[in-house]
């Protein structure tokens, strides 16, 4: 059966129109939770619009039409009304992370380059530490008060609302251009796929700045007048059990998370007192291969509480595609065995087409980016957008099983990073996180690993290298065994593949 369309009159109305909706009634808009505690920090629809109003009068003040702001703040409220009131301003926001850390900083560096954006807005904390640009402290600005307000920006719904800037794990990050109409049809095929409305709860930890995080956790609350109830990344890295509670106190909740959170959650599940879980609507796992072993884990270690098979949704989608393309339904999770390799589907699609062209996943729909900011490129030739991920449909579901700039060929056969990565793993109780990539030297095209290892020794590496050439019946060109942290990731949290490579084959090469 075709998936349903994106109604006409969603594709027609822009996104702060709910958002001026929503201000009709008293009630609970945004939560931010912080811990120790833990506590509740809240604002309600009514002060939501008060404080949007505020930054696009500022805005306003500072920039012109269509000129992009970029948003670099904690994860906190200041955060939303932030984005929130950058596109009240009619102008076009760019959600940034901190600027913490080497790659922090570069990263953010590399997006004010592209977006050259006008204007900044961020937190008190990093006044100082943001690229030069007219820099507004989002705790500094004022609410606007009904009798003082300005209506919303007249924009066409094919404006650009937001750049999305990829997490950069096999290129160079680069801006998707996300429109107010796919903004609202990727909200309207959230909430049509889990079955949520006014009364359901979003709630989550994952990144604003990360397109999961963004529509989930800001984007689909505005577009249904619900609830969301967030804290930030490093608060779930400290203790993965927070996400558990406090999907346990919100009844009817939807969720979502990168596949490597599942698995901390259920390590550390021996820990977790009583909690009823039995009430979770889903639980969405994206962003990163949706991994077999994890799926059974996650239920062995959350069924005793209650959580419902059901729940646990994996899911597939793409920044380019403003975030959502496939989930599963109410079945939950279907493994499968294909060619003796254990796939987990993502279901399918909602509000928009898949189809599959010489193994590649390609997508077509409302929800679709528009191009990369800056360039010439077109992101949908002839309507399709061209993922980069390979994949199949069995029995009207998508399987994902790798990269197409990923895939390592030796001798002529094709091997995907992840099912090497996967058997790494499985070799040694101390293997955490995994990075497989290809290689070429005076033999040729081949396969090296980097495995983050809890107590890396000489048997460490004997199990690594017997199982992958049994399993794939290849000899590794070179392993090397890291602390666990060590491992690049992306900001979304994948093992950035092209980052190890070249940190140490790079490194490798240059020193021969």
């Amino acid at each position: 059966m075709p998936p349903a369309a994106v109604p006409d009159d969603v594709l027609t109305t822009p996104f702060t129109d709910y958002l001026l909706r929503n201000a009709g009634v008293e009630r609970p808009a945004f939560t931010c939770r912080t811990f120790p505690g833990p506590a509740d920090h809240t604002l309600t629809w009514p002060q939501v619009l008060a404080r949007v109003r505020g930054v696009a009068r500022e805005l306003r003040r500072v920039t012109r039409p269509g000129d992009r702001v970029a948003i670099v703040a904690r994860q906190d409220l200041g955060y939303v009304t932030a984005f929130l009131g950058t596109l009240y301003a009619g102008r076009v926001a760019v959600p940034l992370s901190v600027p913490t850390g080497r790659t922090g900083r570069a990263r953010i560096e590399s997006a004010f380059a592209d977006a050259t954006p006008a204007a900044c807005l961020t937190s008190k904390d990093f006044l100082d530490q943001v690229p030069p640009a007219t820099v507004l402290a989002v705790e500094d600005i004022a609410d606007v008060e009904p009798g003082d307000a300005e209506p919303p920006a007249a924009v066409a719904m094919t404006d650009p609302a937001y750049l999305q800037y990829t997490s950069g794990s096999t290129r160079r990050p680069a801006g998707a251009v996300i429109s107010h109409r796919a903004l609202v049809a990727a909200c309207w095929q959230t909430t049509r796929c889990y079955h949520a409305d006014a009364s359901t709860p979003l709630a989550g930890w994952v990144p604003f700045f990360h397109d999961m995080g963004l529509v989930l956790l800001i984007g689909t609350p505005v577009f249904l007048g619900s609830r969301s109830v967030f804290f930030t990344p490093m608060e779930f890295v400290r203790d993965p059990l927070r996400w558990i509670r406090l999907l346990a106190g919100l009844p009817g909740v939807v969720s979502a998370a990168p596949n490597f959170a599942f698995d901390l959650a259920a390590e550390a599940a021996e820990d977790l007192e009583a909690v009823d879980l039995s009430r979770v609507n889903s639980v969405l796992n994206g962003s990163e291969p949706v991994r077999a072993a994890t799926v059974e884990a996650f239920e062995r270690a959350f069924a005793p509480f209650g959580l419902p098979r059901a729940a646990h949704k994996p899911c597939y989608g793409l920044a380019e595609a403003t975030v959502f393309v496939t989930s599963a339904g109410a079945e939950g999770p279907t493994v499968r065995v294909f060619d003796g390799e254990q796939r987990v589907s993502v279901g399918r699609p909602y509000g928009q087409r898949v189809r599959i062209v010489d193994k590649e996943i390609q997508v077509s729909g409302p929800n679709v980016a528009d191009g990369y900011w800056g360039r010439d490129d077109v992101i949908a030739p002839g309507g399709w957008l061209r993922t980069g991920d390979l994949g199949f449909v069995h029995d009207g579901e998508l399987y994902v099983t790798g990269r197409l700039k990923d895939l390592i060929i030796v001798d002529g056969r094709n091997h995907h990073p992840q099912d090497i990565e996967a058997t790494v793993e499985a070799a040694h109780p101390g293997i955490r996180r995994v990075a497989a990539f290809a290689v070429r030297d005076g033999h040729g095209e081949g396969v090296a690993v980097v495995a983050g290892c809890t107590a890396p020794d000489a048997s460490v590496e004997t199990a690594v290298r017997r199982a992958v050439s049994a399993a794939h019946d290849l000899p590794l060109r070179a392993l090397w065994l890291v602390r666990p942290g060590e491992v690049p990731r992306t900001s979304s949290g994948k093992v950035s593949r092209t980052a190890a490579r070249e940190r140490w084959w790079g490194e490798n090469e240059r020193h021969g």
